[in-house]
């Protein structure tokens, strides 16, 4: 084949994109909602407790609008990240809002019901997660997974 008849094809690109991992999203929402002014902020590994998700992201507003604040800005983080926020539930009570983002799924809570649910206590098999570790998210950020 001479260069005259020669075609150049473009490399496939997958319509499939790749995110960060889920340890990485998780510990960026976290961030966010501490940024925020979030209280008691912490991020569960649920893997060996349930194969539906895999990281818990707890955290708790003072007020409803702290609590939309956090939502919102999480819900942005992670869409900048690629994530797409399959579910909502709670914005308009303002007591426990929850984001479900397929394998990491956010709560944000108000002092009173948070203290009522204790997710912590209920899934105390789960560890928590040093989300401030930033070698920790390092080393997750070499494992993309497909959406």
């Amino acid at each position: 084949m001479n260069a005259a008849t020669a075609t150049l094809t473009a490399p496939a690109v997958s319509a499939t994109p790749i995110l960060p991992s889920a340890l990485s999203r998780a510990c960026r929402a976290a961030r966010v909602a501490a940024d925020n002014k979030g209280q008691n902020v912490l991020v569960l590994d649920m893997r060996p407790c349930t194969p539906l998700f895999d990281y818990f992201v707890i955290a708790t507003g003072t007020s409803r609008r702290q609590i939309h604040t956090l939502a919102e800005e999480i819900d942005d983080a992670l869409r900048g990240m690629g994530d797409t926020r399959m579910g909502i539930e709670g914005y308009e009570a303002s007591k426990w809002v929850v984001q479900d983002y397929g394998d990491v799924v956010v709560h944000v809570f108000d002092p009173d019901t948070r203290d009522y649910y204790k997710l912590e206590e209920l899934w105390a098999d789960a560890k928590p997660v040093d989300w401030e570790d930033e070698s920790l998210v390092e080393a997750a950020e070499g494992e993309p997974v497909a959406e």
